[in-house]
């Protein structure tokens, strides 16, 4: 197959250049962010590291995220308790729930973005993760 993963993620915002100024701050995800350290940043791109992603279209009656949003973002991290104490450190709310979390699957927490979004944030086991 010719797709290769990924090439990026676009969505509307009321203040796209705020939006993009918080996901820098606290996730360390936009343009210019690198998450390999032996890439070079690029004012256009983040630099990705590879590594399992998940690409599931749900109901339209899901309540898994907001009934008023079309989407809902997975960031996969490295250290799930290291990001989360620096969120809690800015007062980013953090959603966490035991049955969300799996030995086979991962653990997982939830933030929204000053717009609202949902963003899942996704720690897989460390056997399967073998990039990060």
């Amino acid at each position: 197959m010719p797709v290769l993963g990924m090439g990026g993620l676009f969505f509307r915002s009321r203040d796209p250049d705020a939006l993009a100024s918080w996901y820098r701050q606290h996730l360390g995800v936009g343009a210019g962010c690198t998450s390999d350290p032996a890439a070079p940043p690029n004012e256009w791109v983040w630099q990705t590291l590879g590594g399992p992603m998940v690409f599931s279209p749900f109901n339209l009656d899901s309540d898994y995220f907001a009934a008023d949003k079309n989407f809902m973002m997975n960031f996969r991290v490295s250290d799930l308790d290291g990001l989360l104490a620096h969120l809690r450190a800015a007062r980013i709310e953090i959603i966490t729930k035991d049955e969300w979390d799996d030995p086979a699957v991962g653990r997982f927490a939830r933030i929204h973005d000053p717009e609202g979004n949902a963003i899942e944030l996704w720690e897989p086991p460390a056997s399967s993760d073998k990039d990060n």
